[in-house]
């Protein structure tokens, strides 16, 4: 683990509030596949045997027995139907959060207007903003509506990613991303779906109204399981990765 915040810790592809017990994830995007399929685009299904995998590490590595497991929006991806793949594996990673915690909490992201059609479990609730003390939680897609008392504020919605290269192939990586926003400490989760890598925030158009400073956000690169590399501020970045090599 690697602390990004005082009391928040990067552990692999979530952020782990260290004293409430609270692990935080975003943007699985489960039915992916289905959706791609349908669309006349075959992709392997692996994505869940992958993220069930990756998570038990996850938990294994806390050790402990959580408070509450927080995912920060789009943990299916159809915007408009619920596809078969969604319901088996929307309720089986559920199945899985309930063996660490009593407690889940939903965050609605863009994806997600027939979620509560699909999760219906004790334990579980659904809601568009969570707080908790300093922190406020949210999927990012849009600007929140009321004036945030929080210091911090922790998104997904962006996929964030940044691209190495050594001068032969260039790759993208998952990345937490870590700024500012309205005076606000603001943090970018990575997208846990397996398949897709993101957004190359040093390049690419940006989806999340929040990020209206980007060059001055900092990047940390988790280019494989449980491992974190700081690459200081994004407006740096093309100096940095050029020759990189891992």
């Amino acid at each position: 683990m690697q602390q990004i915040y005082p009391g928040l810790s990067i552990i692999d592809l979530g952020l782990y509030l260290e004293k409430e017990k609270i692990l935080v994830f975003s943007d699985f995007h489960f039915g992916y596949e289905e959706a791609m399929a349908r669309s006349g685009v075959l992709i392997p299904r692996y994505q869940f045997k992958d993220t069930e995998e990756r998570l038990e590490k996850i938990f294994e590595k806390i050790g402990e027995k959580l408070n509450a497991i927080v995912i920060t929006g789009d943990l299916k991806h159809e915007f408009g139907t619920i596809n078969r793949q969604e319901w088996r594996d929307v309720n089986a990673i559920l199945n899985l959060f309930n063996k660490y915690t009593n407690k889940i909490i939903l965050l609605k992201g863009n994806h997600d207007p027939l979620l509560p059609s699909i999760v219906k479990r004790k334990g579980l609730t659904i809601k568009n903003t969570y707080g908790i003390k300093k922190i406020l939680m949210m999927h990012g897609d849009i600007l929140p509506t009321k004036e945030v008392k929080q210091d911090v504020i922790i998104i997904g919605h962006e996929h964030p990613a940044i691209s190495l290269s050594d001068g032969i192939t260039t790759e993208k990586v998952k990345s937490f991303i870590i700024g500012k926003w309205n005076g606000k400490t603001i943090i970018v989760l990575p997208s846990f779906n397996i398949i897709t890598e993101g957004t190359n925030v040093v390049s690419d158009k940006l989806l999340s109204p929040f990020l209206t400073d980007i060059q001055n956000f900092e990047a940390y690169a988790i280019p494989e399981f449980d491992k974190v590399m700081y690459f200081g501020k994004i407006k740096d970045l093309h100096l940095k990765i050029k020759g990189f090599q891992y």
